[in-house]
Order: structure tokens, then sequence, then C-alpha cells
């Protein structure tokens, strides 16, 4: 695998040195069984996600979203942390990765053990009233919507990445949506930054100083193809920040990054892990954290 190992080498001398941040996206979830918009298992060309205008604007698209999302969410809730998170929250443990920013709202970096993250676009088990601002779990509210709509069910293909399905209109119809149980009125609104939406202005500054103290950002899963991810590689470059891709497919941040890795990061991360342990300072101590005694890891090279 020549070319490959030295790219995986040079990627694992810059975790090395520390002082990472990881910018992830959706293409680290797909092998927890979360499809992504534009990767290999991407549902983009067959899928419109919900917008902010039309959630909040029209009752119809609203039912359809809570109807759709009902069933979803157990896809969504049952999603387990894969290899790769499980690798980012191990450097992490190490000190080499300072923070994680994701633009995931599965709540599986967290899961994973990973500390400092920054939900992007929040998270979807967070249900927030858009009268009263009462924020709740989405446990709870799927609870009243059980109750409110016994029996509801329905066959389904795919899970779409924003924790909705595809539903007929016609098992739409019949569904019914509950208000906010706290003010008794609210419209309720998972608490997760919709299509049109625009990200609270204290969370990007959070991020933007992330990437500033940093030393390497490491993206992972993102094809950047919205500027809501894209603007921190472009900081990067602009600061003489080194920018690293691993994502399978083209990306539009491929004209910024110094290095790029074309591999599922379920595989890829685990090794990056080993390739880091061989490159950190004998009795640093960080050997241990980045490889687990008994994970096999150190086999993958």
């Amino acid at each position: 695998m020549g070319r490959v190992t030295e790219t995986i080498d040079a990627v694992a001398a810059l975790v090395a040195a520390g002082g990472v941040v990881v910018v992830s996206g959706a293409g680290l979830s797909t092998e927890s069984g979360i499809p992504d918009y534009r990767g290999p298992t991407g549902v983009a060309r067959r899928h419109t996600p919900m917008t902010y205008q039309a959630f909040v604007g029209d009752a119809a698209a609203r039912r359809r979203y809570w109807a759709r999302s009902h069933l979803g969410w157990r896809t969504i809730v049952g999603a387990r942390p894969n290899a790769g998170h499980r690798a980012v929250a191990r450097l992490q443990d190490a000190g080499l990765v300072d923070g994680v920013i994701t633009q995931n709202v599965d709540g599986l970096h967290t899961a994973a053990g990973s500390g400092r993250v920054v939900e992007l676009h929040g998270r979807l088990d967070t249900v927030v009233c858009l009268g009263c601002g009462d924020r709740t779990s989405r446990g709870e509210l799927d609870r009243r919507l059980v109750a409110a709509n016994p029996g509801f069910d329905a066959a389904f293909a795919v899970v779409n990445p924003d924790g909705d399905v595809d539903l007929d209109d016609d098992r739409v119809a019949g569904f019914r949506m509950v208000d906010c149980g706290c003010c008794g009125a609210g419209m309720l609104k998972p608490d997760v930054v919709f299509f049109g939406e625009t990200v609270p202005a204290a969370r990007v500054a959070r991020c933007f100083a992330m990437v500033d103290a940093a030393r390497a950002v490491l993206v992972l899963g993102s094809s950047l193809t919205v500027l809501s991810g894209r603007r921190f590689v472009l900081r990067a470059a602009k600061s003489g920040i080194p920018v690293v891709i691993a994502n399978q497919g083209v990306t539009r941040g491929d004209g910024y990054a110094a290095l790029r890795v074309d591999a599922p990061l379920g595989r890829f991360l685990p090794v990056l892990a080993d390739r880091v342990a061989a490159v950190v300072p004998p009795g640093s101590g960080l050997l241990a954290a980045v490889v687990p005694p008994g994970s096999g890891l150190l086999a993958a090279g």
C-alpha cells in the first residue's frame, strides 16, 4: 500500500505533535448506521431536508417532519459510536486533540468519550419550545408522541441524516402532534439548526477560537459543501494552519489541504492511532492512551 502508508505516516506525524482540532461531518457516522447526504451512501439526490422557514411557517410541513422523525428517531437513538469515533476519543485522551467541532447532530462523539465537543448544528436528542424556550429530552417527547399516536407505525427503507424517514402522505395525515408540555401552547422543534437557519453567533465564535489556537485541523467525513463547515478550513488555511482532510470522495476543501486521505474512517482512524503511537516519544505515557493494551491496533500496520 506504498503511497497510502506514506500518507498515513505523514498525518500521524502531524497529529502526534498535538494541538489538533477535529472538524467532523456525516461521513464519520455512516458506519454507525446513519447515512450522509453526499458521500457514497448519500441521500441528497432523493431527499430534500426540512428548512426552518417551512417548519415554522407551514403546519402541514411541520406535521410531516414530526411524523417522519418520530419513526426515524428509533434508528438515531439506537446508533452507537463506531471505531472512528472511538479513535478520536483516544487521541483526545492522549492530549493530542484539543477539541472537536462536529456538524453531526447524533451525539456520537460524546457517547464515544470525547470532551470539548462543539455541536455546531445542535443535537437531535434535545427538543426546544419556540414559544417559551423550554428544553426537554427527545426521550420525553417520544413518550408523549407514542401516547398521542397509539399504533402509529410504518415500514421505511432509509433513515435520512437529519433523523427522519420517507413516509407516504396518507400516513402523515393521521399523525397527531403535541405542544410544549411547559407552556402548553408553544411549537416544539428539535434543538438542531435546520437548513435556512443561522448557527448561533457565540457558537461560531467559539469554533473560530478553537481553530485559531490549533496547530493543525483534521477534517473527518465532511464534503465541506456548505460554508457552515468549510469556513473553518478557510480560516485555518488563511492563518497558515495545516489542514488534513480524510473523507470518501472529493471535498470543496481539497485545494486547501496539506494532506488528503480517501478511505473509510472506521478503518483509517484506528490505523492512524497506531501510527501516532509509533511516533510518540518513548516513556511519554501516551502510548497506552492511544493504543489500549489488547486492542490489536499494533498489528494494523
